[in-house]
């Protein structure tokens, strides 16, 4: 008597289905014949999963910094984050914990440190002389909102401006406050009567540090002397001030008001403006005042040796100028340069030769960080170029939509895609080198070539070399070429399936080996792409319409009253009444007038040059069909040594022979079930039999069969539940009950359980948890292969699994992955001579599945992962020998077979924000770490695995963050990572010259610790600010300078590690001090640092 399999019941599995169908006992029993065949060597010890870099432009940006010695820049954005950028391929990311936007950076110069200020008014100071730059220390104001930091050159005293108008001081290497405040009533005592607003500028005078300017929002500005305390001068003016800026000499000041002007002052002169400039305004006559513009942002005043000074400014442009886009402008001399902006400017920086406030300032470059993008504008040059910038910040150029990440690909592919990319780039460009360029590169220890593919809303597709955590784009292509563009919304074709970006991509598939590509976008088309070094002009886009329906038929009786839908057992909660159909058809119209047959964008009937790199080898759309238009593509797969291309979408799935160019399959999902339907659907509606590839049939012809009831003429426009609306998409109830084609794969395996060879194949997977398996017959090789008809059939093979299936890949019978066949790639547009030609001939499509030559007892694996669980299937037997629930409560979104140290494994996302790993064939869990949550739709698109323990994800729209689940990735990755700081000597201070040093006309110096200190201004309120030991002390300490200092930091990190007291630790710090010769100033500074710490705060 047959055992009762109570697995079967569970899986929901029907009679007809065979995946299921060997005794619990039996699949144990293999299971364990299995485990002792094949020696699994991959163990949890070989995982673990971090960070380790992250692309892109910086979202939401914020602030912009900028060290002239050490050639660094620093951007801080609205979300905390922090990004820092040296030299091409050297750049980090930081992130504040608290998540609270940056309003400013300063930079320690030439110090390797950074202090951030926050929105939440905190202060932190971040330790750059690490890999991984991290806080040393943080301070929180309690009572005030910080507005405004200055940090002099070579100080270590931080002023901190706040919303009352008040000036509080830091010191920056203990990071406490000094007692010395400058209240905002002290500082413009009887100049007014009312509150003088926010601190919107702080800096010394460039020739006296003991002078302050202080400017505050609503127009005043003091001067404050540091050493009396009290105001020597104050400048009132009756627009409220932005921004502030000295000349070198610290004989006049710029400032920047909310009128469009900009106001000179000589500092001996607080009556009235030395000068009043409107750089926009329009000059009226009769002397009046211009006309009021907008507010001018921001103004550098930078003074040169051989000529005239530059003045720079953002915004101010004149009111009339609607439309116009945001603008920087130069003013230099009597010539006034604007130029134009893509995005509104959020701030900039000018370069110049030195740090010394008091010297000619010799500026030769400008820094413009925009909302969506980074500029850098020579200032050297006549016009004003702009230098190429060579940072991956173009990512976001139009919005990505897709993503794929391909490791260990083959080593020609980055040269071929590089030559062909280099073509693409722009002209006019600067000449110079990139300023930017600090910081040294990390060791290089991965070998392989990794790509990274993004497709776009505008359907343009980058490619970009990921090879060592580094990224650079190396080509793009322009898929929307290829149609006729609408110029403006009205000559829009109606026939348009979504209002905007119809050309956006969104699915990828890519054969590295063979360098074919193929593409699917949202207005349900599909590109194939072949790879080219040589230019070609088509003369005739090749060109498909493929006519792919979800036919719904309202049963209606002869008397036109409502027959019930037929009860569906074993349907759960999907209603099938619903029946899809396929119905290729010839007419351009349907009876009623419907839109019928037409595709949703119309390819271009020119001629179409196309450059070197990927050319248009077939364009396929699917048509509307009778008023409903085509539904998006959900799955594509694409074989270049079968010559096949296949997609499916909620109605069903086509196959093409893009060689041949004809469709070989056009088939509704229920279709592909044949009598085996696990639904048991019945199809309600006429129709003729089908031919075997996917024949014609007409909806309008056929016998009646008896059981089947005819659609009445009226029906369409009877409102029933599951009709569809002539004038929308079809409606969402029908939308989610349909079984949709989710996974396709193409491979050499066994399609039916008596086979005794594998033979080339499609596995197809669905919605509903089910996998279909197709045959393909192929014709002989060479001409024979343009000649003979492809033939394709169902192999009647289904398996099961619970949710959709994600993904399919093949095991040999050692465990090794089988991968589907290629064609290698070769250059087709060369005229061949006749020997090639009977190569070609004789040569068959290269399978590098070593199953074709096996013996006829040897098997193979399948691996299904499905959104709940993941099967490896024994073949030919279809035994299922190994199963592993995935997740019960969340879904898989991202399921990939991939490569790691020389053996395979299962990798998964979860929409709970699981990461995990499972080995193969034996699916046991390797790895399981909370991750992060889905809070978007962005990261599902674009989250994808890839081999030797790579992955990546979208993580904001402008940029894109890799991470491993490798041990050994993990720990190499600090050695991988560039260096931020690298020992600059500090340019040497300017002379002061012989006279100004006698009569006393150069730079004042100033003893501040003498003024700020706790002995001459006392302690600070302990309720006005309250410090925070930061967490990057020890791994300060960890990434200290060499020399003495090193030695310093590792005695103790040390004596730390093993919980001694700081009394010892400062004695052995003395000693070892006393007795080295001499020792770098470095070392001296973190003594002073961490001098009287308790070690809990370091």
């Amino acid at each position: 008597m047959r055992k009762f399999n109570i697995r079967k019941v569970l899986d929901g599995l029907t009679a007809v289905s065979s995946s299921a169908s060997a005794s619990s006992a039996a699949q144990q029993q293999q299971a364990g014949n299995r485990e002792s065949e094949i020696q699994e060597t991959l163990q949890s010890e070989h995982f673990q999963l971090c960070k380790t870099v992250r692309h892109g432009f910086p979202y939401q940006p914020s602030a912009l910094a900028f060290d002239p010695v050490q050639k660094i820049l620093a951007i801080g954005t609205q979300t905390g984050a922090l990004r820092l950028f040296g030299r091409p391929g050297v750049e980090c990311y930081c992130q504040h914990d608290s998540g609270a936007a940056v309003i400013q950076l300063q930079f320690l110069i030439n110090e390797g440190a950074l202090v951030s200020a926050l929105a939440d008014d905190t202060l932190h100071l971040w330790n750059l002389r690490q890999k991984r730059p991290a806080i040393l220390h943080s301070l929180k104001f309690n009572r005030e909102r910080i507005t405004f930091c200055h940090l002099p050159f070579q100080s270590k005293w931080l002023y901190v401006g706040t919303e009352r108008g008040n000036i509080h001081i830091v010191n920056v290497e203990s990071f406490t406050l000094s007692g010395y405040v400058i209240m905002w009533n002290k500082a413009i005592e009887l100049s007014s009567k009312s509150h003088p607003g926010p601190i919107v500028h702080i800096s010394d005078n460039p020739m006296d540090e003991g002078k302050l300017l202080i400017g505050f929002e609503s127009g005043t500005v003091v001067l404050w002397d540091l050493k009396s305390k009290k105001a020597d001068y104050r400048y009132t003016h009756d627009e409220a001030i932005h921004s502030v800026a000295w000349h070198h000499e610290g004989k006049q000041f710029i400032c920047s008001h909310s009128d469009g002007t900009l106001t000179i002052w000589n500092v001996k002169s607080p009556t009235k403006p030395f000068q009043t400039i409107t750089p926009h305004g329009k000059q009226l006559k009769d002397g009046k005042k211009p006309e009021p513009c907008k507010p001018i942002l921001k103004v550098e005043y930078k003074t040169t040796r051989a000529g005239e000074p530059f003045i720079i400014l953002s915004g101010g442009l004149s009111y009339d100028t609607v439309g116009r886009r945001p603008c920087l402008t130069v003013m230099h001399g009597k010539s006034t340069a604007v130029l134009e902006m893509d995005y509104s400017i959020v701030d900039f920086l000018t370069l110049c030769e030195t740090p010394y406030p008091n010297d000619f300032q010799e500026p030769y470059a400008v820094v413009v960080l925009l909302e969506k993008d980074l500029v850098l504008i020579d200032l050297a040059q006549n016009g004003y170029p702009i230098f190429e910038n060579p940072y991956p910040l173009t990512i976001h150029e139009s919005p990505v939509t897709c993503c794929e990440y391909f490791a260990d690909c083959p080593v020609d592919l980055i040269p071929a895609l590089y030559s062909v990319g280099a073509r693409q780039k722009r002209q006019g460009y600067s000449k110079k080198e990139w300023p930017i360029s600090g910081g040294n590169w990390g060791l290089v220890t991965q070998s392989y070539p990794e790509i990274i593919i993004t497709g776009h809303a505008d359907g343009s597709i980058k490619f970009w070399d990921a090879s060592a955590i580094t990224l650079q784009v190396l080509y793009k292509l322009k898929t929307a070429k290829v149609f006729e563009k609408s110029r403006n919304k009205d000559d829009r074709p109606n026939t348009d399936i979504v209002d905007e970006d119809p050309y956006a991509i969104q699915i990828i598939s890519w054969c590295p080996e063979s360098r074919m590509l193929c593409i699917a976008g949202v207005s349900a088309h599909v590109i194939i792409y072949r790879f080219s070094k040589q230019e070609v002009t088509t003369e005739v886009v090749p060109m498909l319409e493929v006519r792919l329906l979800y036919e719904i038929n309202d049963v209606e009786s002869p008397d036109g009253e409502q027959v019930p839908p037929l009860p569906t057992p074993g349907t759960g909660s999907n209603p099938q009444s619903i029946v899809p159909q396929s119905h290729p058809s010839t007419s351009s119209s349907s009876s009623d007038g419907l839109r019928d047959n037409v595709p949703c964008l119309k390819v271009k009937n020119s001629p179409l040059k196309q450059s070197p790199g990927y050319q248009i080898e077939l364009v396929i759309q699917l048509v509307w069909v009778s008023g409903e238009p085509p539904q998006q593509i959900t799955s594509l797969a694409v074989n270049s040594a079968y010559g096949l291309v296949v997609f499916g979408n909620c109605n069903g799935i086509a196959m093409v022979d893009y060689l041949q160019k004809t469709v070989l399959l056009n088939l509704g999902t229920i279709e592909l079930y044949g009598s085996n339907d696990p639904y048991r659907r019945e199809p309600r509606s006429p129709r003729k039999t089908r031919q075997p590839s996917g024949g014609l049939c007409d909806i309008n012809e056929g016998t009646v069969v008896p059981e089947d009831r005819c659609k009445s003429p009226t029906s369409d426009v009877k409102d029933n539940s599951f009709s569809r609306s002539r004038s929308s998409s079809v409606t969402s109830i029908d939308k989610e009950s349909r079984e949709a084609i989710s996974a396709l794969h193409f491979c050499e395996t066994f399609t039916r359980k008596a086979d005794t060879s594998p033979s080339p194949c499609l596995w197809v997977g669905t919605t509903l948890g089910t996998v279909l398996v197709i045959v393909l017959n192929l014709p002989p090789g060479g001409e024979q292969r343009l000649l003979q008809p492809v033939i394709v059939s169902p192999s009647g093979t289904i398996l099961r699994l619970k949710g959709a299936i994600l993904r399919m890949a093949f095991l040999d019978t050692t465990g090794s992955l089988v991968p589907p066949a290629h064609e290698p790639w070769r250059e087709h547009n060369v005229p061949e001579d006749k020997d090639e030609k009977d190569k070609l001939k004789k040569r068959r499509p290269v399978s590098v599945s070593p199953s074709s030559s096996q013996e006829i007892s040897e098997n193979q694996y399948a691996v299904i992962c499905s959104e709940k669980q993941a099967k490896v299937i024994s073949l030919p037997s279809q035994n299922c020998i190994y199963k592993q629930n995935i997740t019960e409560t969340s879904f898989v979104l991202r399921g990939d077979i991939v490569a790691l140290s020389n053996s395979i494994c299962l990798a998964c996302f979860c929409a709970n924000g699981h990461i995990m790993t499972f080995s193969l064939p034996s699916l046991r869990p390797l790895l399981d770490v909370y991750y992060l949550p889905l809070t978007n739709m962005r990261i599902a698109r674009t989250f994808c695995f890839t081999n030797n323990g790579q992955a990546l994800y979208l993580v904001s729209p402008t940029e894109i963050q890799r991470l491993t689940y490798s041990q050994e990735t993990c720990e190499n990755l600090q050695e991988m990572l560039g260096e931020l700081f690298t020992p600059v000597e500090t340019p040497e201070a300017p002379n002061r010259g012989f006279f100004k040093g006698l009569f006393g006309g150069g730079a004042q110096s100033l003893d501040r610790e003498e003024l700020f200190g706790e002995s001459a201004s006392g302690k600070a309120s302990r309720s006005l600010a309250q410090h925070i030991p930061g967490p990057g002390g020890i791994e300060g300490v960890k990434g200290a300078a060499s020399g003495v200092a090193g030695e310093l930091a590792r005695a103790r990190l040390a004596l730390d590690e093993r919980g001694q007291k700081l009394g010892e630790l400062e004695e052995k710090t003395a000693a070892m001090l006393y007795s080295a010769d001499s020792f770098s100033k470095h070392a001296h500074e973190m003594m002073l640092k961490y001098k009287d710490k308790k070690w809990y705060q370091f």
